[in-house]
């Protein structure tokens, strides 16, 4: 596979890396806060209050970085609102199954709704640690500092919550599921690792 050039760092697009990375976190906290209504599984429920909390820290994060960055973190971006309004589409999936669906279609509309929304927020830190290594201007240690707190935790999110969608789904067709998801019992925090643990299950 042939690499790219190794130009420098385009501040216009590391400006929006860092308010897409915002909003999506902003967006997340409210993800989570209504996943958490529709979980019917304890350990599935204390697994997201978890993971609120790490997300209301995780735009604490970022809100420094824009102010070591003299960013205003309020202000608004086209790509923000490409965000925000798929933030605001996942919650509303989730309260559409909650009122029209079984208890357990809504949780399980909910891990796919967090499944969806990590993705995104997985990839908006997977790009920061990659500007993190280069980055050398106002807040580059912010940003270094972030990065190596949440890029654990963001792992986590995603591949342990992909596992819950998967084994809810596989409940759901009289199948028989492994609950709690083998991502989450191996404490899988890679794509390889998450890979392992799903083969191993069955």
């Amino acid at each position: 596979m042939k690499k790219g050039s190794n130009g420098p760092l385009t501040k216009e697009q590391v400006t929006e890396l860092v308010y897409q990375a915002l909003e999506t976190e902003l967006g997340g906290v409210k993800i989570y806060r209504m996943a958490v209504k529709c979980a019917q599984n304890d350990e599935l429920r204390e697994e997201w209050e978890k993971y609120l909390g790490q997300t209301e820290t995780h735009v604490e994060k970022l809100q420094e970085v824009c102010f070591a960055m003299k960013l205003d973190p309020d202000r608004d971006t086209a790509g923000r609102k490409v965000v925000r309004h798929i933030g605001k589409s996942l919650v509303k999936a989730m309260q559409m199954a909650l009122d029209s669906g079984t208890p357990e279609a809504a949780e399980l509309v909910a891990a796919e709704c967090v499944t969806l929304a990590e993705t995104k927020d997985h990839m908006n830190w997977e790009l920061l640690g990659l500007v993190a290594k280069k980055f050398s201007g106002e807040g580059a240690r912010e940003l270094v500092a972030a990065y190596e707190t949440v890029e654990d935790e963001e792992d986590e999110h995603l591949y342990h919550t992909t596992g819950w969608a998967r084994e809810l789904w596989v409940a759901s067709l009289g199948l028989p599921a492994v609950l709690p998801p083998p991502e989450e019992e191996q404490h899988v925090k890679t794509a390889i690792g998450a890979a392992r643990a799903k083969a191993g299950a069955r």
